[in-house]
This record gives structure tokens, C-alpha cells and sequence, in this order.
């Protein structure tokens, strides 16, 4: 039977994992929906297509923070087993989750990156 551990190791990657990559979606949506506006504009569609790409706009740009702060969650859930669980640092899914956790970083909110390096 497989360590639980580890299993919680793989399932805590995942989450971090998929949290990063939506982030990134809504991010990148939101750009292309203003892009989308401006075109709407500069060809002068009408005032009411404009403002429902607008109301599409603000669904992913509310997103972003919802995103932001599971994102942090699951981020620091993860440092944390894998502090406690230094004893698997040479299983595959403990150096996993550390990649995983440095290239989440750069993804996180500046006030929780700053507070996870003190």
C-alpha cells in the first residue's frame, strides 16, 4: 500500500499546480477581452455589445483575486507538509512538488511571496 504521505504530497502538488495555471487563464483572458473591446470600438459596434464585453471583462477580472488567494492557501499548504515530510526529500513526488512550488511563486501576490521568504 502506497505511503499516505506521499499521496498527500501529490494531491497538495495538484492543487498548487492547477491554481497557478487557472491564474494564469483568467489572466490571460482578461487581456484578450480588452482586446476584444478596443476592436469593438475602433469598428463602432454597438454601445450595447460593448458594455457586455465589458461585464465579461469584470467576471474575469474578479477572478483573479479569488485566484490569487487560493492560490496562496494551497501555496503555503504545501511548503508546509513539505517541511514536515523532509524525511521523503528523495521520493520524486517531494522534488515534484518542490519545482512545483518555485515556479508557483512567480505567481503569487507580491505581499505573499515577500512574507514566505522571511
Amino acid at each position: 500500500m502506497a505511503d499516505p504521505r506521499i499521496k498527500a504530497l501529490r494531491i497538495k502538488t495538484g492543487v498548487v499546480k492547477r491554481l497557478a495555471k487557472e491564474k494564469v487563464l483568467y489572466e490571460r483572458e482578461a487581456d484578450e477581452q480588452r482586446h476584444r473591446i478596443q476592436e469593438f470600438k475602433d469598428q463602432g459596434k454597438d454601445e450595447h455589445d460593448i458594455r457586455k464585453q465589458e461585464e465579461v471583462l469584470q467576471e474575469s477580472l474578479m477572478m483573479v483575486p479569488d485566484c490569487h488567494r487560493r492560490l496562496a492557501k494551497a501555496f503555503n499548504e504545501l511548503k508546509i507538509l513539505l517541511e514536515s515530510e523532509a524525511a521523503l526529500s528523495e521520493s520524486e513526488e517531494y522534488i515534484t512538488a518542490k519545482k512545483v512550488l518555485e515556479e508557483a511563486e512567480a505567481q503569487l501576490p507580491t505581499s505573499v511571496a515577500l512574507q514566505n521568504m522571511c
